[in-house]
C-alpha cells in the first residue's frame, strides 16, 4: 500500500519522539512492502514563532489531504504569554474540528513487565488493567459558547456545555462497536443526577443499547468512575463519556500504568482519516536531552496502522516488538528500575525497530 502521512512534530520533546515513531514506520514499510510518504507541518509554538499562528491554512490543508496525521506534542512555558486566541493548544482544537475528529480512543494497558511501576497496590493491579476510554472530542464545554462580562461590578465567566442527540449517538456507536471487538462490556459515564446534557446523554445511550444486546451496558456517574478507576480498574472494559469528563478520566487512567509516556491515543473521524498521538505533553524540561520515552508515540503509530490503514498484522508486529524490548529489560528514565538497562529516546526507538 501507498499511504501519505502528515507529520506534526510540534514542540518540546515532540520532534524526538516522532522521529523514533518514523524509524519504526519505515521499518514496517520495508518489512511488509508498503510505501509511506510524509509531509511535515509546523504546529503549536514552533508555528507561532515562524508564522505568527499555531497552524497555517496551508498546514491545515496538508492535514486534510493526508491519509492520516501523526502528532508529537505542542506548547510550553515559552508561549504562556501569547494572545489566548493563538495559544499553541488552539491548533489542536482547530485540527480536531477541521478534520471532524469526534472520537478519541485512549487505551490504558498495564504491561506485565511494568506491573511494579503502577502507583496502585499489587493486590489491585494483579487482576490486570486493560481498558479503553472513548471520549467525545468536538462537542461539550470546550466548544460551547463562552463569555466574560461585568455583572453588578464584578466579572462573571460563563462556559456552556451543549450536546445534540446526533453528537451523542455517533460517539455512542463508536463505543459499542469498540466493546464488541473487546470483552463486550461498556460503561457510559455522565452526571445525570445534575446536568441536563447528561440526562440527554443517558437517554440516547439507553436507546442505542437496545441495538447492541450482545454488549453488557451500564451507567455510572463521573465522580464514582474516578473512584472506581483507583479502587478496581479491572472492572472496566470500554468507557464512553463526553469531552471534559473524558479529558480528566483518561489522564487519571493513564497513571495507573506508572508512566504517561507509554500511552497512545487515536482521534478518529467518520472516514479513515485520524490523528494519532501519545497523551503526554511537550515536557520542555527534558527537550533535546534524549530522555523522552517514545513508546507512547510508537504505539500511536501502531494504532494508525490498525484504525486508519487496516493493517492489523503490521500493528501487531509493532506491539510485539515493544513487548520484546521490555522483556529484554530496556527502560527509559521514566520506567527504569534497578537491574534494568537505562536507555535514551533514540536507543529505545532503535531497539523497537530492530526487533521488527
Amino acid at each position: 500500500m501507498k499511504k501519505h502521512i502528515a507529520i506534526l512534530k510540534g514542540d518540546g520533546i515532540g520532534p524526538e519522539i516522532v522521529d523514533q515513531a518514523l524509524l519504526v514506520l519505515n521499518k514496517v514499510a520495508e518489512k511488509f512492502g508498503h510505501e509511506f510518504t510524509y509531509i511535515e507541518v509546523a504546529i503549536g509554538g514552533c508555528s507561532i514563532d515562524k508564522y505568527g499562528v499555531p497552524i497555517t491554512e496551508e498546514g491545515m490543508n496538508a492535514c486534510k489531504q493526508a491519509d492520516s496525521v501523526l502528532l508529537g506534542a505542542v506548547g510550553g512555558p515559552k508561549w504562556d504569554g501569547v494572545d489566548p486566541s493563538i495559544r499553541p493548544e488552539k491548533a489542536l482544537l482547530a485540527v480536531r474540528k477541521e478534520l471532524g475528529l469526534f472520537a478519541n480512543l485512549r487505551p490504558t494497558k498495564l504491561f506485565s513487565q511494568l506491573a511494579d511501576a503502577s502507583p496502585l497496590k499489587q493486590s489491585i493491579v494483579g487482576n490486570g488493567i486493560d481498558l479503553m476510554i472513548v471520549r467525545e472530542l468536538t462537542g461539550g464545554i470546550y466548544f460551547g459558547k463562552r463569555r466574560t462580562e461585568s455583572v453588578d461590578g464584578e466579572k462573571v465567566a460563563t462556559d456552556e456545555m451543549t450536546y445534540s442527540e446526533h453528537e451523542i449517538e455517533r460517539i455512542g456507536r463508536v463505543a459499542f462497536e469498540s466493546a464488541r471487538k473487546r470483552d463486550k462490556r461498556l460503561a457510559s459515564v455522565d452526571k445525570a443526577n445534575v446536568l441536563d446534557s447528561s440526562r440527554l446523554w443517558r437517554a440516547v445511550m439507553h436507546r442505542l443499547a437496545e441495538e447492541y444486546p450482545d454488549v453488557e451496558y451500564s451507567d455510572i456517574l463521573v465522580d464514582n468512575t474516578a473512584m472506581q478507576l483507583i479502587k478496581n480498574p479491572s472492572q472496566f472494559d470500554v468507557i464512553v463519556t463526553e469531552n471534559m469528563f473524558g479529558d480528566i478520566l483518561s489522564d487519571e487512567a493513564s497513571m495507573l500504568t506508572g508512566s504517561i509516556g507509554m500511552m497512545p491515543s487515536a482521534s478518529l473521524s467518520s472516514t479513515t482519516l485520524g490523528m494519532y498521538e501519545s497523551i503526554h505533553g511537550s515536557a520542555p524540561d527534558i527537550a533535546g536531552m534524549d530522555l523522552a520515552n517514545p513508546i507512547g508515540t510508537i504505539m500511536s503509530a501502531a494504532m494508525m496502522l490498525r484504525y486508519s490503514f487496516d493493517m492489523a498484522e503490521e500493528a501487531d508486529a509493532i506491539e510485539c516488538a515493544v513487548n520484546a524490548v521490555l522483556d529484554d529489560g530496556y527502560r527509559t528514565a521514566d520506567i527504569w528500575k534497578e537491574g534494568m538497562k537505562k536507555v535514551g529516546c533514540k536507543e529505545m526507538g532503535a531497539a523497537v525497530a530492530a526487533r521488527l
